[in-house]
């Protein structure tokens, strides 16, 4: 259902070298940056993409004020789930739940969770069996 998605970060260098080390155990990495210099329109200084092939995740710098969001990143194996919150903690993220069993989805939900710089709360999950 969703094509894109936008975080507003304080810190827009910081969380672009965050996304960048967290994403890369899952496959995704920078996929885009534009400048005010490049989109005239652009109503941020930059921005830049994360994904494998298309930017799918977005981030922009604000002055304003950031929303709690949960964000949840598909892993193709446990091992990617273990190696994504291994990597974001690595890169700074806060521990929001190491990676486990969350049964309480359904038995084969595997994941962990990681508060990013801004505090969004980030997850790596495979619905796969071990």
């Amino acid at each position: 259902m969703i094509d894109h998605y936008t975080l507003l970060v304080r810190d827009y260098a910081k969380s672009k070298s965050f996304y960048a080390a967290a994403l890369e155990p899952l496959g995704y990495g920078l996929v885009m940056e534009l400048t005010r210099e490049q989109v005239q329109s652009l109503g941020v200084p930059a921005t830049c993409g994360f994904g494998a092939a298309a930017p799918k995740l977005w981030i922009a710098p604000t002055e304003g004020d950031i929303m709690p969001t949960h964000i949840a990143f598909t892993a193709k194996s446990r091992a990617e789930v273990d190696a994504f919150h291994a990597a974001a903690l690595a890169a700074g993220a806060t521990d929001n739940g190491p990676p486990g069993v969350r049964a309480h989805y359904h038995p084969a939900y595997y994941g962990a969770f990681v508060l990013d710089p801004d505090g969004y709360n980030i997850e790596a999950v495979c619905h796969g069996p071990a």
